[in-house]
């Protein structure tokens, strides 16, 4: 009989070290999902990442954007940007790591980032209430759909 054998270590367990060991390596469908979304400049949805990624990539799948965007985000390489009722949409965390607020139009669906803050916020709160973070999203239609 053979002696007890130890259980190996798996690193499944265990985060990442690194932004770039989340990242792992660097393909083509990454590099290409990266660009297009500095080039939009503004959150993507999956949906709209994957429509603008197939003509540059044909045969890149709705499953390899989300899988990638995992990566990206696990990365800090981009950042979900949460809409009320919608599914994330993604930007560079670069432009996230500065406060902005976003504005949705209802006609397209698009996102788009708005510049600036209102300020005065904590004048809104009920007495003894303490704010310690805020998100705008303003609703309505883009110059496009509103024409």
């Amino acid at each position: 009989m053979s002696a007890p054998r130890k259980p190996r270590a798996t690193t499944a367990a265990r985060p990442p070290a690194s932004a770039q060991e989340a990242l792992g390596r660097t393909t083509r469908q990454r590099s290409a999902l990266l660009a297009i979304i500095a080039r939009e400049a503004r959150p993507l949805s999956p949906y709209e990442l994957h429509e603008l990624a197939v003509r540059e990539l044909p045969s890149i799948s709705q499953s390899t954007v989300y899988r990638n965007l995992r990566a990206l985000e696990a990365a800090r390489e981009i950042h979900a940007v949460s809409i009320p009722g919608q599914q994330p949409r993604y930007e560079l965390a670069e432009i996230a790591s500065h406060h902005h607020h976003h504005f949705h139009c209802r006609g397209c669906d698009r996102v788009y980032d708005l510049e600036g803050c209102p300020g005065g916020l904590r004048g809104l709160l009920p007495r003894g209430f303490t704010l310690e973070e805020h998100t705008i999203v303003l609703s309505g239609k883009c110059r496009t759909c509103a024409a």
